[in-house]
């Protein structure tokens, strides 16, 4: 069976069915809390797999730790969900201290249980300027690649995914029912392994806290099957983001930052 999935009774109605017996396919939606050096810093609603990416994943991404400063992550299972206890340098855990962050996270939400509009709105620094380019048609072929690496969206149609494109072709990706969540877990298999200059390309929307994620990362292109909002827009270009939604096998649409892009396919549009 799929990771991540479970079976569960349906009847389904329509067409040639009247009600036909059976079972479906849904994806498992858990509750992982992330706790840091004993104190529970989130608790959310993810698909049980890639737990230790996710936490390393979320530890950079939310800002509060960097790889080197992680000294050890144990994944323990309880009765009502899994508690991925993280352990942090000293200087770490006092920088934590100073930001604590309580939330209670449904899958739809990556700003839930801030308490400041500065922290929603953390000032980062742009992404280094590398030389890396990528070919419109190379930003198509990813795309068209993505559902090779989407197993758990293709057995539930309830799953996002985030996945790590490089020269040759799909590097790693993630799923989980929770954007962010997929997002963060593609980000701590990055942390824990070696991996060319390369781009982010998601089955979501584009957030400006998916945005934050992208940067912290330090991915120089964004790709998206979906729209971003204009905060987005704006908050990429400011980081120094190249941002690419609407994207399918045939087309895409630029946002900011275009030098990234090879201009070779004058169909495109």
């Amino acid at each position: 069976m799929q990771r991540g999935a479970m079976p569960v009774p349906r009847r389904k109605f329509g067409g040639e069915s009247g009600g036909e017996s059976g079972e479906r396919l849904l994806p498992q939606e858990h509750a992982v809390a992330l706790s840091f050096n004993g104190s529970t810093q989130a608790v959310m609603m993810a698909t049980p797999d890639d737990l230790v990416d996710f936490a390393y994943g979320f530890a950079l991404t939310e800002g509060l730790a960097r790889p080197d400063e992680i000294e050890e992550i144990t994944v323990v299972a309880g009765e009502r969900g899994t508690d991925v206890q993280t352990w942090l340098v000293p200087e770490a855990e006092a920088r934590l201290k100073e930001r604590r962050r309580t939330m209670a996270g449904p899958v739809g939400c990556g700003l839930c249980g801030i308490d400041s509009i500065e922290q929603a709105l953390r000032e980062m620094p742009r992404v280094a300027e590398t030389g890396f380019r990528m070919r419109a048609a190379e930003v198509m072929a990813a795309i068209d690649a993505l559902p090779a690496h989407q197993p758990l969206h293709d057995v539930t149609r309830a799953a996002h995914c985030a996945a790590y494109w490089v020269p040759g072709g799909i590097y790693a990706a993630r799923e989980d029912v929770g954007r962010h969540n997929a997002l963060d877990k593609l980000a701590g298999h990055l942390i824990r392994h070696p991996h060319a200059e390369g781009a982010v390309v998601l089955t979501s929307r584009v957030s400006t806290d998916m945005v934050q994620k992208v940067a912290a990362i330090g991915a120089a292109m964004l790709i998206a099957v979906s729209a971003p909002t204009a905060d987005a827009v704006a908050l990429a270009d400011q980081l120094g983001i190249t941002l690419i939604a609407l994207a399918r096998p045939d087309r895409f649409e630029l946002f900011t930052h275009p030098h990234r892009l090879i201009p070779e396919d004058p169909h495109v549009r």
